[in-house]
């Protein structure tokens, strides 16, 4: 695979990793949460460029496969039926980078993704209520972390070309987690579920 340098154009060969097996290579985990094993710097002039390739992300020991396929590419259909097969994986689909490291973020935390899916739709609610800014509800918000002892939630989103972060109190997951139990029909589909903002839509608007 080759990609271009976006600032002078160069071409760089990527070494494509068409699985990513945490038990075989423990420190792949590290490199997909810091984001280092998606960017890959011009030797000519520097620039960090992001790289994008299909991948399946596979943790044994947390029984989670996540699969990054990006837009436009269509799932071997062999393979996806496989892997259906396995009892009691969690199967998530992505289409970039950042959505992979999020998803990992939020499993390695013990946390449901379609709880703090929830999470981030209320918080956009309120803050856009709050702050009469409509545009915060189509920013990308991202679960960044649990922080202190109270397990706040720690939210990531783009605004006004910087990163910017917000807490929740886990009260809101809590009341998440009520609101799923009794509205069993908020699920994911079988197989390798594309867990997400636009998947929240079937269900609140």
């Amino acid at each position: 695979m080759e990609i271009r340098c976006s600032r002078c154009g160069a071409v760089l060969p990527v070494e494509e990793q068409p699985l990513l097996n945490t038990a075989r290579d423990p420190e792949l985990k590290a490199r997909v949460k810091d984001g280092s094993l998606f960017v890959r710097e011009c030797p000519y002039c520097g620039t960090r460029n992001l790289v994008a390739f299909e991948t399946l992300y596979h943790d044994p020991s947390a029984r989670l496969m996540i699969w990054l396929l990006p837009d436009g590419k269509e799932a071997p259909t062999g393979v996806a039926e496989a892997v259906k097969q396995l009892e009691g994986y969690t199967l998530r689909r992505v289409s970039d980078a950042g959505s992979l490291i999020e998803k990992v973020n939020i499993f390695d935390a013990g946390l449901d993704d379609r709880l703090i899916e929830m999470c981030k739709w209320v918080t956009k609610m309120e803050m856009a209520e709050k702050e009469h800014r409509d545009d915060i509800l189509e920013a990308p918000f991202k679960f960044w972390r649990l922080e202190g002892a109270d397990h706040e939630i720690v939210l990531s989103f783009p605004r006004d070309g910087q990163m910017q972060v917000v807490n929740i109190g886990f009260n809101v997951y809590e009341d998440a987690r009520g609101i799923l139990s009794r509205n069993p029909s908020v699920k994911a589909d079988a197989g390798f579920a594309q867990v997400d903002a636009r998947w929240l839509t079937q269900f609140f608007r």
